[in-house]
């Protein structure tokens, strides 16, 4: 992985998203799973999607709340990925490399919303 490929978030969240997309479709379908499955693709992929909104906002208050989603939705994966474990062990080892994925994710987006916030 080169350099700019790295810090491309666009990119990078998008690979989120996919891999979060394939890691579902591999869980087993129960009333149990059904639930978790949902709320994980939905927050997965809404990352990407509201960074990309992020990059198009048309201010930068607009920018903030775009960015604060992406924050919230990113920590809110690592707690669906938790719960994924929990209902399914057998996949704990995947859930917990998407998990790191999340909270980088949630790092870098809190660093950016903090930077935004203080100008």
């Amino acid at each position: 992985m080169s350099k700019d490929q790295k810090y491309d978030l666009e990119e990078r969240t998008a690979k989120f998203g996919e891999e979060v997309i394939r890691f579902c479709k591999d869980l087993p379908k129960s009333e149990l799973t059904k639930r978790i499955i949902d709320q994980l693709v939905g927050c997965a992929t809404s990352v990407g999607a509201n960074y990309c909104e992020a990059d198009d906002a048309e201010s930068s208050k607009d920018f903030r709340h775009k960015i604060g989603i992406c924050k919230k939705e990113s920590r809110e994966c690592k707690h669906f990925l938790r719960m994924s474990a929990v209902a399914v062990p057998e996949i704990a080892d995947r859930a917990r490399k998407l998990w790191v994925e999340a909270k980088e994710l949630n790092l870098i987006f809190n660093s950016i919303y903090i930077k935004v916030k203080d100008k």
